[in-house]
Parts: C-alpha cells; structure tokens; sequence
C-alpha cells in the first residue's frame, strides 16, 4: 500500500492508534468532554522521514491530543492485515484512525470497521475531484483522500531526442520504440509491476481502462470484464512479454525494482508513481537530467491511470473521535499538504499546489501527474477487494507468462470474479 512509495508499494499507510488513558487506567469511551485525547500514529514505511516532523508541529499546539509515531511493516498485504486483525478483535482496538489505502475503503466500510464522516468538517471542495470517489462507499463519506497517485510514464529524454522523436502517446508508437530504438542504445523497452502482487493488479487495471474496458460495476455486484477492451489491454502486455519488448525480468519487478532498473540505465520506459521521477532524477542516478514524464499512453491516444494513494478513516471503535477528525483536518490543511510534497514527495490532495510555480519548479513533473490524477480511475470498488486483486494477479500473470491466452484469461477472469461476488 504504499503511496506508497507506490501502488503496489503505491501506495503510504498511516494509522492513527488511540492509546487513551491507560496509563491512569481510563476505560474506553473516556477522555474530555468533547471525545479528545493523545493518539498514536503509524505508518507503514515512512521512508522519506516526513511525517514525524509534521506530528511535532501538531504535538506543539495540541499538548492534550499528543500523536506518538508507530511504525507497522513496509508491506501493504502485512499493513492491512494487522489492521484487519485489530479491527476484527473485540478486545484488543488500538487503531484510532487509518491511513488505508484507497481501495480498502470499499472493504473496510462493508466489514463495518469504520465509521461515516460529517462531509462538512473537512475541505473536500479543494481536493481534485476524483481523489474524492475513493473515500466513498454506498453514497457515504467513509475516509477523507490524504495522498494521491496516478501512474505515469517515465523515458528518456535524451535518446528519444538523438532519436528525433516525441515520446510515444499511443501502444503503438510505445511498442514500436520499444522494440525497435531500445535496443540500439542497449537498453530493454518497457517495464512496469508485473509481479504477482497489488502492482500487477494496477497495471493490469490500467491496461483494461486504456482499452475503454472495465472489471466490476455496481461496488463489486456486476462482473463486467469479459469485454473486447479487457482482451485488448491484457493482450498488450502478454504481447509485450511474447516479442521481447518487455524483458522477462519485469515479471519479476515490484516498484523498488523496477524503478532501480530505469535509474540504472536499463530501461528505456517505465510505468510508475511519481516517486520513481524523483529517485531516478536525483544525484547518483545514472539517468539524472535524462528523465522525462508523461501521461500513460492507450490504444488510440493517453491512457487511463488507476489512483493510488491513501485515505484517512476512523476506526468504528474510536474512543477519541473529535481528536480524530482534528487530525485528520490537519493533515489535509494546505500548510501540512504542502509539507508532505516537499518533505516527503508524496502527491498532494489539494488541487492549488499542482499550480503552484514554486512547488512546479522544485517538482516539474507536478501538470502532468495533476491531468492523470484527473482522468484516472478508481480500482475496482468491492468489499471483498483483496480476493478480487488475487484474481487479477493470477489470471493476467497466466496470460503474460503464455500459460493462457489473452481470451481464455479473460473469461477465466469472468468466472472467478463471478464466483467472488456470490459468496
């Protein structure tokens, strides 16, 4: 789940643990009159180091609703199964508030985990607008959007310029400068996270929407991926891996890899968040000054970008819940979003600061991951989202190492989601 550092890693985690009053033996439900209290936050692999300097700054002006940082592991299956564990657990309820990602809003709030938010206490209004559908579920206010993220597509600038060419905004010109100018630079095509896990899932995603298809309608309740475009979109990467302008070892990358792959000089495209930009452009790349940045491409003309990112919920158990929409308020404020892009690089919520001439000039790739976060798309909405993601994971990893055709993974998709939706 990182924002993670990713959507497959695409994702940050943050959880918000509500430690109450133990320590003077305060039972559940207590605090101040108006639901305040201290509060632990955790996140999952705050790997820039941000967060608690911005936890300092509340701690200051909130000595009674102090946060004390906690870290859970990097891995977002391992993150949202302790939050699942805790939430679950009559006896145990540390987690407050979550930082989960986008797609386990739909999940969390069928399970009952967490609870409907007042829309009016929090600047939805300043968001950019998709970023807003991933914190709904059935018509409700679930979670309130803290980090976005949308793919992209990295290359490089320099021998696409000794090439004489843009960079590509359709498959077919993605394919062909894969297949055709890669290798004259000794360099592989086209990667992105084709290892069975979340980030196969998202590419997988994106690959369908591009193509003008879908997975599931109605918030999981209609399958409707047996389609010409999902066939088009998995066949466009099984048909990468099958003529070589995908390197084999791409099924084997998760965000970290692939993106030290690019950085290394290896690749010349890759698909993935905008962390990646910034690792491959900072000092001791070996691509630095070289990395370009643009919309992911599609069958005819730009693509569509699955949202990545994360949302701030509170736990249906909080004993503190006024200090946990406090919080949560903070962290969306403009001042604290502006700190998470430039202390953490992680892709802001507020719509302003992708306009910003100060934040475009310290981050250029910011107008074009503002139009992707803006013509993305949600992952497929459904509560039992983790078995669907499996399913996607399995069956287009079928079809991208020739197990199945494109065709038959389509319908053997078909089928198996079927089967998740009834139970």
């Amino acid at each position: 789940m990182r924002w993670m550092h990713a959507a497959g890693r695409g994702l940050l985690v943050l959880v918000v643990v509500l430690t109450g009053y133990v320590a003077s033996g305060a039972r559940a439900g207590e605090g101040t009159a108006a639901g305040r209290g201290p509060l632990t936050l955790a996140t999952a692999g705050d790997l820039t180091g941000y967060l608690g300097p911005l936890l300092e700054g509340w701690n200051r002006t909130h000595p009674g609703e102090r946060v004390t940082l906690v870290e859970l592991p990097d891995s977002a299956d391992e993150t949202r199964a302790q939050m699942a564990t805790d939430l679950r657990a009559p006896d145990r309820h540390r987690f407050d508030v979550l930082n989960i990602d986008v797609n386990w809003t739909s999940e969390f709030a069928a399970a009952g985990w967490i609870r409907p938010l007042p829309r009016d206490r929090f600047p939805l209004d300043a968001f950019l607008p998709p970023v807003v559908g991933t914190a709904t579920y059935d018509g409700r206010l679930y979670a309130v959007p803290y980090v976005t993220n949308a793919g992209l597509l990295l290359y490089r600038k320099d021998v696409l310029a000794e090439e004489g060419v843009p960079p590509p905004r359709t498959w077919a010109e993605l394919e062909r400068y894969a297949r055709t100018i890669a290798p004259k630079y000794g360099l592989d095509g086209y990667a992105g996270q084709f290892l069975p896990y979340e980030g196969l899932a998202v590419n997988a995603a994106e690959a369908v929407y591009s193509a003008g298809g879908s997975i599931l309608g109605d918030e999981g309740e209609r399958v409707t991926v047996d389609s010409a475009a999902a066939r088009e979109g998995i066949g466009f990467l099984a048909r990468g891996v099958r003529e070589g302008w995908i390197p084999k070892d791409a099924l084997t990358y998760k965000e970290e890899e692939s993106k030290q792959a690019f950085q290394d000089g290896r690749l010349l495209f890759l698909r993935n968040w905008p962390y990646a930009y910034v690792g491959a452009s900072a000092p001791g790349s070996e691509v630095a000054g070289e990395v370009g940045a643009v919309p992911l491409p599609g069958p005819n003309g730009p693509g569509t970008s699955v949202l990545g990112g994360s949302n701030l919920a509170v736990a249906a158990h909080a004993r503190h819940p006024d200090s946990a929409a406090r919080l949560i308020a903070y962290l969306t404020s403009e001042r604290v979003q502006r700190q998470v892009l430039t202390r953490g690089a992680l892709p802001p919520v507020r719509a302003d600061l992708y306009e910003d001439p100060e934040l475009v000039r310290a981050f250029p790739y910011l107008p074009t991951l503002r139009e992707s976060v803006l013509a993305a798309a949600p992952r497929p909405k459904s509560p039992r989202y983790d078995q669907v993601s499996l399913a996607v994971q399995a069956v287009v990893h079928d079809a991208m190492t020739g197990r199945q055709t494109p065709e038959a993974a389509v319908r053997r998709l078909a089928r198996e989601l079927a089967a998740i939706s009834h139970r």
